[in-house]
């Protein structure tokens, strides 16, 4: 999973980021939203977590902001904000959750881990006569499973996550590559894979921008 955390009290967002990776939860941390924009095109995220009070602009704003922008990732809110008026406030923007500070570390990756599974597909996927399974991470065709590698089912369920539309190459980079210098070469060597696996036109390329999981 990966998340991103929008929180300017660094104390805090250090010590989530380090907690999170315990529990095998990739964090991409702001403590300047004003980096949004930027950050919100190169990653993808499974939830946002946002605090209401910020440094340049609220925490309602950002999240009226990503949902105009047409962005349906979870939101979790974290705030000392306890007024039931702040809750409604939130929810009507679009929030998905509200959990008031100070909060249990555990029940916050607990409500992560909830938000998650709302936006993931169904966790049994048909493609052709390939039966998909996400949770347990396995193809099937017919009774026989078939075996890729750790890099290919990344890449696959991005693609299933974003089936219907392109997913640029840059997503498809920092979504399985977040730290490390690699080119649209390397793709283009797992789409291979992928190909060899299903039905070769089940990926449709687009020159110079992507692929797209038909």
């Amino acid at each position: 999973m990966r998340i991103l955390l929008i929180e300017d009290d660094k104390i805090l967002g250090d010590t989530l980021k380090d907690y999170l990776a315990i529990h095998k939860i990739e964090t991409v941390w702001l403590w300047d939203e004003r980096e949004l924009p930027e950050t919100i095109k190169k990653y993808e995220f499974d939830v946002i977590v946002v605090d209401l009070i910020l440094k340049f602009t609220s925490g309602e704003k950002i999240i009226s902001a990503l949902r105009k922008a047409g962005i349906n990732t979870p939101i979790l809110v974290i705030t000392a904000k306890r007024e039931m008026n702040d809750k409604e406030v939130c929810f009507s923007e679009g929030a998905d959750d509200y959990l008031t500070k100070p909060f249990d570390f555990k029940e916050f990756v607990l409500r992560l881990k909830a938000l998650s599974k709302r936006r993931h597909i169904d966790s049994i996927v048909q493609i052709g006569e390939f039966l998909i399974n996400i949770d347990a991470k396995t193809i099937h065709r017919g009774k026989e499973e078939v075996k890729i590698s750790k890099t290919a089912w990344d890449l696959l369920t991005l693609l299933i996550k974003k089936r219907g539309e392109i997913v640029d190459t840059d997503t498809i980079l920092s979504y399985i590559w977040p730290n490390k210098e690699v080119g649209e070469e390397i793709v283009r060597a797992y789409i291979k894979e992928l190909r060899k696996i299903f039905p070769p036109d089940i990926i449709k390329t687009y020159p110079g921008r992507g692929y797209r999981l038909l």
